[in-house]
């Protein structure tokens, strides 16, 4: 079997776009979280790869800091007040997270896509990862719609995407939210609404 350098220092397996929170130290010294998709390698060896987008401060820290924290969190209001707010904390892990990493960040490609800059990193593990908590899983389809949904809200304003595509997506996902959620979904959902204000659309 082969393995697969890159990924032998993260602390849960990466396939695909695995969602992550990243918190990365401001010049303020408080540790910004952010929503942060990391792509995993389609080859052997290749490193992990990330994507900013705008002028944000993860991608403002990263020039600054050169890294961070990316965690794992089976929170939804974790994950979406890190997606859609603007959330700064004294200390980079959350106290409930499962899982994490610090990271050394590195710019690779930068361009512009529909009027919105973008930056494209490679993300590389620095010290071994740690496992806070090892669970069943468990498919719950609010949580992954509340997901879907941070990606959704956070195009509502790139001209690239059509706003009438997104919104009837942000329909679609709080449906499944109001059947197929918990309680922290549903409250996660409406911190959603409430700060990208999709309605008014």
């Amino acid at each position: 079997m082969t393995v697969d350098d890159s990924l032998t220092d993260w602390p849960v397996d990466l396939r695909g776009v695995t969602e992550s929170v990243v918190a990365t130290l401001g010049p303020n010294d408080l540790w910004n979280m952010a929503a942060l998709g990391l792509h995993a390698p389609d080859e052997p060896g290749e490193p992990v790869e990330a994507t900013t987008w705008g002028n944000t401060r993860t991608k403002r820290n990263f020039h600054r800091q050169g890294g961070g924290v990316v965690q794992f969190t089976a929170d939804p209001r974790e994950f979406v007040e890190s997606a859609v707010t603007i959330r700064e904390e004294s200390e980079p892990v959350f106290p409930h997270a499962d899982a994490w990493v610090e990271i050394e960040a590195q710019s690779v490609d930068s361009g512009t896509d529909g009027g919105t800059e973008w930056e494209r990193w490679e993300i590389r593990p620095t010290a071994a990862g740690t496992i806070e908590e090892s669970r069943p899983l468990t498919i719950n389809r609010g949580f992954y719609a509340v997901v879907d949904a941070t990606v959704a809200a956070s195009r509502l304003d790139v001209p690239a995407f059509e706003t009438d595509v997104l919104i009837g997506r942000l329909r679609y996902f709080e449906e499944t939210v109001e059947k197929c959620g918990g309680p922290q979904e549903r409250e996660a959902f409406a911190t959603l609404s409430e700060e990208s204000g999709w309605r008014e659309y």
